[in-house]
């Protein structure tokens, strides 16, 4: 791999002021970078330029939000439309009814919705509603599963060997320091995709849980796929014992039509959306039955969930998720996911030629690559230890200066519907070299997995 230039880049100035002014130099930790992270100067389709003028195939798609890549053009339209006539007000807009339609009517359960700001903010609000709904405490949900920064639902995103604690009763670990006992208490962990070990879980705790909040297809787990059967075991469980089964698809809305539970016979109680219904600007949306939606309702009797927020429904969000919505129509998933499996059969033809242990997970327009010959299945399995991290670092960087291509950290590709065969190509291409550069490394990976 070649050697950055000795002179200082524009990027590392713009860091190093950056770092006077904000802590670590960033604003989220998706983008820090040792010793220092790039900046963009213009995007446009599929393709990401920074001010040093090197360009690059944006395969993580600001994660995962933007399904028709940068700067497209019927959302930039719309948006500069709207800005001229006016950001925010304190007054309701048609452009929140025009979306709230829109998207009701993409899936059966989809009755009612709210709008907030961002998934995190959509999963704080929805678990609340089920605590308000249900007159409940506590949450259920799967060790390693992401589900934004909200106290509760970031509890055990991050456990690992040294505090994981017994499969059979995980523990509920925090993220942050400081976390509240309380907060810990009042979440149960049971271990995705096992039925047996989840229900006895849950049992214990079955008069006291709000709600069981699952991803069906969880990045941090794995990007693993729910069953079948474990989402319908969940979804008996809630029936029998008063709780709700709550989805969180601020990724996964991207798999199919109406998301991934369009794949399920049964259906969540609520849903929460995010990332790709924002058209590229901050969004999130909790949606699911009239009963449990109408407990927000101001002007109701049963109103047990006062909710609000000064940037929620605005209409430039609205509009642009709106319009990115409209062109993300049954065609345009059909052909994005088609292009998403072509990428994933030649990904597989470069492991099987360059003879590395390596597995591929994912559903409908994404992925996740993993350093070991069989598909993990469950977080326990899909972790990484410190030397396969460090490994996975070394890859990216390798694909980000080598073969210039973006991907998210954990070797997770997410598609938008502006590629084409050409990048499938490159990016299968610049794999096989990767896996021929790193080919003993990740076999000692492998060896210690083993």
């Amino acid at each position: 791999m070649s050697e950055r230039p000795h002179s200082k880049t524009r990027s590392q100035e713009l860091y190093e002021e950056a770092r006077d002014l904000i802590p670590g130099g960033v604003s989220r930790n998706t983008v820090f970078h040792r010793p220092y992270p790039h900046y963009v100067k213009e995007a446009s389709g599929c393709y990401v330029t920074d001010v040093e003028g090197v360009e690059r195939i944006d395969f993580a798609n600001n994660m995962a939000s933007l399904i028709h890549g940068h700067a497209f053009s019927p959302i930039v339209e719309g948006v500069t439309d709207q800005i001229n006539k006016g950001t925010a007000f304190t007054i309701a807009t048609e452009a929140e009814l025009a979306f709230a339609r829109l998207l009701c009517d993409r899936a059966p359960r989809f009755e009612k919705i709210r709008f907030v700001n961002s998934g995190t903010e959509a999963v704080m609000a929805m678990i609340k509603a089920c605590r308000a709904y249900t007159g409940r405490p506590k949450i259920a949900k799967a060790e390693g599963a992401y589900h934004g920064t909200y106290d509760f639902a970031e509890v055990s995103q991050k456990a690992n060997p040294n505090n994981w604690g017994d499969i059979n009763q995980p523990n509920s670990v925090p993220v942050a320091m400081g976390t509240p006992q309380n907060v810990l208490d009042d979440v149960v962990i049971f271990p995705y995709n096992d039925i047996e070990r989840t229900l006895a879980i849950l049992n214990q705790h079955a008069d006291e849980i709000a709600c069981v909040l699952i991803d069906p297809v969880p990045h941090r787990v794995g990007l693993v796929q729910g069953t079948n059967e474990f989402v319908e075991a969940l979804y008996k469980w809630t029936r029998e014992n008063g709780a709700l089964l709550v989805f969180d698809e601020v990724v996964t809305f991207r798999v199919t039509y109406s998301g991934a539970q369009e794949k399920y016979n049964v259906k969540p109680d609520l849903t929460a959306l995010g990332k790709i219904i924002g058209g590229g600007f901050p969004i999130g949306a909790f949606t699911g039955r009239s009963d449990v939606m109408n407990i927000l309702d101001p002007g109701a009797k049963n109103w047990l969930f006062p909710h609000s927020g000064t940037f929620s429904a605005n209409p430039v969000s609205m509009v642009a998720g709106r319009i990115a919505m409209e062109h993300y129509d049954r065609e345009a998933i059909d052909q994005i996911n088609a292009l998403t499996q072509k990428a994933n059969d030649q990904i597989s033809e470069a492991i099987r030629i360059a003879g590395v242990p390596v597995s591929i997970t994912g559903a409908g327009s994404m992925f996740r690559l993993h350093l070991r010959a069989e598909p993990p299945t469950s977080y326990r399995e899909a972790y990484q230890t410190k030397e396969a991290a460090s490994l996975i670092t070394k890859m990216l960087d390798y694909l980000f200066y080598e073969e210039k291509l973006m991907m998210i950290n954990t070797l997770a590709c997410m598609f938008s519907t502006v590629m084409s065969q050409k990048e499938v190509d490159v990016l299968s291409h610049a794999m096989l070299n990767m896996f021929r550069q790193f080919k003993p490394e990740i076999e000692k990976i492998q060896q210690q997995q083993l």
